[in-house]
């Protein structure tokens, strides 16, 4: 059997390079060879290439720009992402750019993505700018295929406010989704949760899996924090 190819997307704040982190995690425990791509030309704060180290050790490899590179803000892309859509034999997550400009990226691997079939998942944060309503949430929707020429399979919610995160923002974020899921007859059955936050945000949500994930994507100024402790 073919391994999968799944692509994340997002609006920007939405998580979305968390959860590619977490779900390269999740596939490897599975015993998969994973291969995660960064894709993500949008954000220099939250890029998967920041974990490339650690994944190594892991049994995981990173696909990103090298050498000079690796560290530039700059809409880079490493030529060896064609080469892993084109693979078969191995697990591949596309972690893509959280707007349609970054999502424009994934047109150029259209036809190979196409060709191998994929998995499109959507995740979603109702707390962020231009995802906030079923409305909002949909003309994304509308823009990120447009821009990718691919179709979402799967919407995840992800919505928080961090340390403000309550059983209620997590409802109401639920609540949000399940209006475009019924709307775009598209599946929607798990919300994400930080560890941290984990042992207030009940399981079961409106029937939702809650699925908790590990903070590793730390912004630059968290990580100096550390680097001073």
């Amino acid at each position: 059997m073919e391994a999968k190819l799944y692509i994340i997307i997002g609006a920007y704040g939405s998580g979305k390079s968390e959860y590619s982190v977490h779900f390269a995690r999740q596939l490897k425990k599975q015993g998969l060879d994973v291969v995660l791509a960064d894709m993500d030309v949008v954000n220099p704060y939250f890029r998967t290439r920041d974990v490339q180290d650690v994944f190594e050790q892991e049994g995981i490899e990173i696909i990103a720009p090298e050498g000079q590179f690796k560290h530039a803000d700059v809409p880079m892309l490493s030529p060896r992402i064609k080469g892993a859509i084109e693979n078969t034999n191995r697990t591949v997550i596309l972690d893509v750019g959280g707007d349609p400009a970054g999502c424009r990226t994934l047109g150029r691997f259209a036809d190979d993505i196409q060709k191998r079939g994929y998995h499109l998942i959507y995740v979603i944060n109702t707390c962020r700018p231009f995802t906030s309503t079923p409305e909002e949430i949909i003309i994304m929707q509308e823009m990120l295929e447009f821009s990718s020429k691919l179709k979402i399979s799967e919407l995840v919610c992800n919505t928080n406010l961090m340390e403000y995160t309550t059983p209620a923002v997590v409802a109401e974020g639920i609540k949000t989704i399940q209006l475009v899921a019924d709307e775009l007859s598209l599946p929607f059955e798990r919300y994400l949760v930080l560890d941290k936050y984990a042992d207030i945000i009940p399981d079961d949500i409106l029937g939702k899996t809650k699925e908790i994930m590990t903070y590793t994507m730390k912004k630059p100024w968290e990580k100096l924090a550390e680097k001073g402790k």
